[in-house]
């Protein structure tokens, strides 16, 4: 079974990962770090040299090679332009939608143009935000709201919103 934890860069994924990783006991996968050791670069170096396209390209290969059991899968917010990425982690488990509104992304991102965040030329945060939000809402079996900075708060109703969810289901 795996947990994929879907967002916007900064929502805190990587956070809520190894949060729920420890209270579930499962080991926390970090897609962009399995992109960057498989690929042998940095995703901004990657984006740099490959081109959007290029890069887009080694993401979903890559993400569509994790094939582990007892996992909390973060990948990149890209990830949700991928059907056969999501519906793959929709098939080994549930997807959980990290929410925060786009005026707290913005707070929360200083300076993306390093992060290897996949914007297209000319494309604002605003824009990127409008574009994936329906998309993490259609792929998502539950959403936690991580908007603000109450990270205990929403951490503890997170991880009671996947208890009830996999016990309603009968997963895990």
């Amino acid at each position: 079974m795996t947990i994929t934890l879907v967002g916007m860069p900064a929502v805190g994924k990587s956070c809520m990962g190894r949060a729920i990783a420890k209270a579930f006991n499962m080991k926390l996968v970090d897609g962009d770090k399995v992109i960057e050791a498989t690929d042998g670069r940095r995703l901004q170096q990657i984006m740099d040299e490959e081109g959007l396209e290029g890069f887009k390209r080694i993401e979903e290969e890559t993400l569509l090679t994790i094939d582990e059991d007892n996992i909390v899968f973060t990948p990149g917010g890209s990830a949700v332009y991928y059907p056969s990425v999501m519906e793959r982690f929709k098939e080994k488990g549930i997807v959980v939608y990290l929410y925060a509104s786009a005026d707290v992304i913005s707070n929360r991102l200083v300076d993306f143009s390093k992060r290897g965040v996949v914007l297209k030329p000319g494309m604002t945060m605003q824009d990127l935000y409008n574009e994936r939000a329906p998309l993490f809402e259609k792929y998502a079996d539950i959403t936690i709201n991580c908007n603000g900075t109450a990270f205990k708060q929403y951490k503890t109703q997170g991880i009671r919103k996947i208890a009830e969810y996999l016990n309603k289901t009968g997963q895990k």
